[in-house]
């Protein structure tokens, strides 16, 4: 047996139980999986049968019955360069290798794209970019040769040539570079219909002990790669994965890798295909006597992946892996792919094993009754989802090259020839979409729909958010804290606030009753400290330039689809026109954000900020969140660096730092499905701070959280701000607590997040952040939109010495259910200070006091 054997194996009786509920359509357990991957003779021969029947009634449901696919496509194997070391692989080698055969570290362009013209002659309509992981990590030559040709990383070097391929070619590229930050997927997106990686095994045996497969390898580590599957979902990036039998799993370990491809691929249904490969010994290689997989427990592997994953699932087998005899076997098991096949380049990572004819495997697939038809490297659900109704599935700037080789069943149209197409069409500039007059998009009252039409798939699963869910919340409310306790933190806070304990932090952030009030009292004292009993504000305006978003924050009202009643974008002249107005009535600011709309032009966020200062050149543009940038990044090409100085360059004065809702991914991927994970927010505010551009800092809190995320939230927020101060750069202006509006919220109405703070949670969070970030930020802003007047007043009072500004408009909160208006006058600002005996002053952006009025 090819396994390993420390695990007793399934007895019989178990075998035939797991059976019988197979074949009766019942939900399996990974107990009665393990049990059944060792089924052999006649129960492996029912089991195959039964896996057949699922796969028959997918592709029925499908539009396909009958019909298996392959990908006609070249392998370009970009580099054989790879920081890991596994045990069976024989595609990696070393520079010296390289060097004795004469080759190059890297492919060149010119040997990139000769292969991908001659598989577009041939009819070939994928271009496979395989490679190694992250070479220039282990090896100087790689580095030296990314130096030299001007990349910064291999990644860097894949992107530039997946748009060549894209524009001189017509072939769709499909990325399989290895293990993948959620940054570097989005920044690939644009350029590839689709990516893959194996996640192989869930088997943490196999990487941690020294002498088996994965040992010594840093990216097969499994929860790094079950990361990449749901930071890809998360992205929603078509995504092939898959399971490698046989490089010494256990049955259970086995049946642990198949339940966590489909956990993945039921939250985000980016699982376009898995994979199931079997292990071929391969000579010079460390595992060079271990046994290839036996036929009958690779067929056993394919039939429980397929009745686990279920009828909607796409499941490869790989053709040139076995004899092609026994390609009938592997479709009787419940195979509906064939994978990639290529009439000109070997298979690189088993060059021993060539590809089939396509005659010879069209005619093994008619033997057993079916089709075979080519497909486009997106699987064809995933085509039609994204031409056909808008699905955010593909990038713009590569819809138009799936176009052109889709048939209307989203596979490769017949005799389709492959033709070069520019990545992306020269930007004509922002066109006003939907409402276009000033002021219809705040002054129609409530929305449409009660929600946006795509509700059901856009935030991924909800049973699987809410389970996630359940592990960041406080079921029971918030502990209890003894009297002993609240005075001996209170007494540390008094004596250091800024350098407060997490738990004493957390003893005061739980505060009720008497203590909550000194904590309170303590917060003012230190308010009028710092910052004087001025109660300060900007004269304002936000102009929310589009609602159109495909991100699926599960909190958001605002977002819409395109195609959405409520969706409206402005062109550059309405979001002038509105600076203009503001100017004209007395502001300063405007502040600038948007739906993450993915047809916006590259250049658009630079044109926004320039639109604005070519019209009113003393306008202070506070523009773009964190999410913007990375958006404005992977539209680009630029490094966050470079993006925000050119941005800066145009005229941006500072960025809001907002999205970050909790700076905790374990509560953020409950809160959002394809938001940026929260080190790219920090490290998105430490850039901007670098190359001076103030930030401000904010939370969003009452949701799915609790106190010890909120003090958890704050020391970041500290540890940035005394980096940035170290570094001499700019830093954060204020932090803005930003309480949850439930009301619409997508995460609400699925019942999942509470209905918002209390009002002992709003006075503990804006209380605690003026103790825990004393010394460090000097501004607490309370958000009048989400509090009101007295509720502001009571924070006024509890540590915030900012209402924030006028706004004249405010969508976002409004669309999520803020009955708190979305303006204020300055009179109705003087009057909230007035309620609380504060003087009301006006300010600039970064916290000057304004002098006068302009003319």
């Amino acid at each position: 047996m090819h396994v390993e054997t420390a695990e007793p194996r399934p007895t019989p009786q178990q075998v035939r139980r797991a059976l019988a509920r197979a074949e009766r359509g019942a939900a399996l357990d990974p107990a009665e999986a393990e049990a059944l991957l060792a089924a052999t003779g006649p129960e492996l021969d029912r089991l195959c049968a039964a896996a057949a029947k699922v796969r028959d009634a997918g592709l029925v449901a499908a539009g396909r019955p009958a019909v298996v696919t392959y990908s006609p496509k070249v392998f370009i194997p970009v580099t054989r360069l790879c920081r890991d070391r596994c045990h069976y692989c024989t595609f990696v080698e070393t520079p010296g290798q390289a060097a004795r055969e004469g080759r190059a570290p890297y492919l060149s362009p010119d040997e990139i794209l000769d292969i991908a013209r001659q598989g577009a002659e041939l009819g070939c309509l994928e271009a496979l970019f395989t490679l190694g992981d992250r070479p220039e990590d282990r090896w100087p030559e790689a580095r030296a040769w990314l130096d030299e040709q001007g990349y910064d990383s291999t990644l860097a070097y894949v992107r530039a040539m997946a748009v060549r391929v894209l524009e001189e070619t017509g072939l769709l590229p499909h990325l399989n570079p290895g293990v993948m930050t959620w940054e570097e997927m989005n920044r690939l997106k644009p350029v590839s219909p689709s990516m893959g990686m194996m996640l192989e095994t869930t088997s943490r045996r196999l990487h941690e002990t020294k002498g088996l497969a994965h040992f010594g390898s840093p990216d097969k580590d499994p929860a790094v790669r079950l990361r990449v599957l749901e930071d890809a979902g998360r992205l929603s990036i078509p995504f092939t994965t898959g399971l490698l039998v046989g490089i010494g799993e256990t049955l259970a370990e086995r049946a642990e890798t198949i339940f966590a491809l489909r956990a993945t691929a039921r939250a985000f249904g980016a699982v376009q295909e898995v994979i199931v490969q079997n292990f071929r010994a391969k000579p010079d290689t460390a595992m060079r006597h271990t046994d290839d997989l036996d036929l009958d427990e690779y067929r056993a592997a394919i039939a429980v992946s397929r009745i686990v994953l279920g009828p909607k699932a796409r499941v490869q087998a790989p053709p040139n892996l076995v004899d092609l005899a026994e390609c009938r076997a592997l479709l009787d098991a419940g195979v509906d792919d064939w994978g990639g096949v290529s009439p000109l380049t070997p298979d690189h990572v088993n060059p021993e094993r060539p590809w089939p004819s396509l005659e010879r495997l069209r005619a093994i697939s008619a033997e057993c009754g079916f089709e075979l038809a080519a497909r486009l490297t997106i699987h064809p659900e995933y085509v039609r989802a994204a031409l056909g109704s808008g699905a955010p599935w593909l990038d713009p700037r590569v819809a138009g090259h799936v176009a052109a080789l889709a048939g209307p069943d989203g596979l490769a149209r017949p005799g389709v020839r492959p033709t070069g197409l520019p990545w992306q069409e020269p930007d004509g500039g922002f066109e006003s979409a939907g409402r276009t007059d000033l002021h219809a998009a705040v002054d129609t009252e409530g929305r449409t729909e009660d929600r946006r039409s795509d509700f059901a798939d856009v935030y991924g699963d909800w049973d699987s958010v809410k389970d996630a869910a359940s592990t960041t919340s406080l079921i029971d409310g918030t502990p209890a804290v003894l009297h002993s306790e609240g005075r001996e933190a209170l007494a540390a806070a008094e004596a250091d606030p800024g350098g407060l304990s997490d738990e004493h932090a957390l003893t005061l952030m739980t505060a009720e009753g008497p203590l909550l009030d000194q904590v309170c009292r303590l917060a003012d004292d230190l308010r009028r400290e710092v910052a004087g009993d001025d109660v300060t504000y900007v004269v304002n305006r936000n102009i929310n330039f589009t609602n159109v978003c495909y991100v699926g924050c599960r909190f958001c009202a605002f977002a819409q689809r395109r195609t959405d009643a409520d969706a409206f974008s402005l062109s550059l002249d309405e979001v002038a026109d509105r600076a203009q107005e503001a100017w004209d009535l007395g502001a300063t600011e405007v502040c600038m954000q948007g739906g993450i709309d993915p047809e916006l032009p590259a250049t658009a966020y630079f044109d926004l900020v320039a639109a604005v200062k070519q019209r009113v050149p003393e306008m202070h543009v506070h523009a773009f969140s964190p999410m913007e940038v990375v958006n404005g990044t992977a539209r680009t090409g630029l490094s966050i660096e470079d993006f925000l100085i050119k941005a800066r360059e145009a005229g941006l004065g500072s960025l809001p730092g907002t999205a970050a809702e909790i700076l905790d991914d374990e509560v953020r991927w409950v809160l959002t499905k394809g938001k940026l994970p929260a080190r790219t927010w920090i490290e998105i505010v430490s850039t901007a701070h670098r190359v001076g551009i103030p930030t401000t800092s904010t939370m969003m809190y009452g949701h799915v959280d609790n106190p010890r995320h909120w003090v958890g939230h704050l020391r970041v927020l500290s540890r940035i701000q005394d980096a940035s101060i170290e570094a001499g750069g700019a830093r954060f202006t204020e932090f803005v607590p930003l309480p949850f509006v439930h009301t619409s919220a997508p995460i609400y109405l699925a019942g999942v997040a509470r209905p918002g703070p209390t009002l002992r949670d709003n006075l503990a969070v804006h209380a605690m952040a003026r103790i825990l970030l004393h010394g460090r930020i000097d501004n607490i802003q309370t958000s009048w939109v989400k509090l009101g007047v007295e509720g502001t007043r009571a924070m006024l009072n509890a540590g915030a010495n900012d209402v924030g500004g006028t706004l004249m408009e405010e969508t976002i909160s409004r669309m999520a259910g803020s009955e708190h208006g979305s303006a204020k006058t300055v009179a109705e600002l003087e009057e909230i200070g007035a309620g609380i005996g504060r003087p009301v002053v006006e300010r600039t952006t970064t916290y000057g006091l304004r002098e006068q009025p302009h003319a």
